[in-house]
């Protein structure tokens, strides 16, 4: 059932026999009915969508509260409501970050658990540890606890606005690094046979030197799905609605069919978009959902990518791979991972030699 929690005093928790004393909230979430959900744009929307620029679970970076993408409440695919705190150790001194769900029937509580134990399968530098994980009894409802590290870095998001508020953009070598980071990540969770689902740039946080961590596990399913008829088929399409971002939602996910094999290359169409984002400053369907025009419809047709002196044709090439409409001809991310390793920048004093 996880470690054992108890509060200690009112501002302290112990979580696995360490106490965190309470700092401040960073955030909170809220499930909002399907026909009364609106977005910051003001308007009301009839089916259930995950907004393009809001986490699933809560921010973990300190700059995604109440920022200008709208109230600080992020939304939530799964009923209640979770809150994020900001903690400190007693043991060691180290701020973390404190994910409570409010839980109030038993598919909630397995939602949590299943995101504890998706966080315990990897070790990896490019996604998110989990310190610890508890479920605490309120009556006859219960509250998971995750206790995660607080990145003050905040997301990839925060600082693609950050630069484009001074007309500036992340720089080709930027971009490179990044993308091997996040490329790292997804190999790592694809080779556990899984695909994160929920790929975007709110999603990857940024650690203390500017290396990408993959965040918010909540969606993450296995990564090759046979899909054999038409009812399985809608229910595929109805949980890729609740759990994967509309405008970075690969097209197989939008009208899945009958016989059909979806695989962990949805991931690869949604890193296409966050590539965009590094480049271009927003995603290459945030403006169509935003203007209430059909998402599903867009992204069955090629990317255009605008031109830009910023940006090389091998990155341009790249980003194009990934934006393949069809499936079984996008790149898988070992393939991906080989491109990127041959672009990065040489380190200071090193020379290549052009091919």
């Amino acid at each position: 059932m996880g470690h054992a929690l108890c509060i200690c005093s009112p501002g302290t928790v112990t979580i696995d026999n360490k106490r965190y004393l309470f700092i401040q909230k960073l955030g909170e979430g809220v499930m909002i009915s399907k026909l009364l959900l609106e977005s910051y744009l003001g308007r009301v929307s009839t089916n259930w969508e995950r907004h393009p620029h809001s986490p699933q679970g809560v921010p973990l970076g300190p700059s995604n509260v109440g920022d200008d993408h709208g109230p600080s409440q992020t939304l939530l695919a799964h009923s209640g409501f979770s809150y994020v705190d900001l903690v400190e150790g007693f043991h060691d001194g180290h701020f973390y970050a404190l994910k409570r769900i409010l839980c109030h029937e038993k598919q909630d509580v397995e939602e949590a658990q299943r995101e504890a134990d998706m966080h315990r399968l990897f070790n990896h530098p490019n996604i998110l540890r989990l310190v610890a994980y508890c479920l605490k009894e309120r009556g006859t409802k219960h509250e998971a606890w995750l206790l995660l590290p607080y990145l003050k870095g905040g997301t990839l998001w925060n600082e693609i606005e950050r630069l484009k508020d001074k007309g500036n953009f992340l720089t080709e070598d930027e971009i490179l690094q990044l993308l091997l980071g996040i490329c790292r990540g997804l190999e790592a969770i694809h080779a556990q046979g899984y695909a994160h689902r929920d790929l975007k740039p709110t999603n990857i946080l940024l650690g203390d030197e500017g290396q990408p961590v993959l965040m918010d596990l909540g969606s993450m399913k296995q990564a090759r799905i046979q899909v054999e008829s038409s009812r399985q088929a809608l229910a595929l399409q109805d949980w890729a609605a609740q759990r994967c971002t509309i405008s970075y939602r690969a097209p197989e996910l939008f009208s899945v069919q009958s016989q059909c094999v979806i695989d962990e290359r949805t991931d690869v169409w949604s890193l296409g978009c966050v590539l965009y984002a590094m480049m271009f400053g927003e995603g290459p369907y945030d403006m169509v959902f935003q203007k209430g025009d059909s998402v599903a419809l867009a992204v069955q047709n090629q990317l255009s990518i605008p031109q830009s002196p910023r940006h090389s044709s091998a990155l341009r090439q790249l980003l194009a791979s990934m934006m393949t409409v069809d499936p079984l001809q996008r790149p898988y991310i070992p393939f991906l991972l080989s491109q990127l390793e041959a672009l990065q920048p040489p380190a200071p004093g090193q020379h290549t030699t052009q091919i």
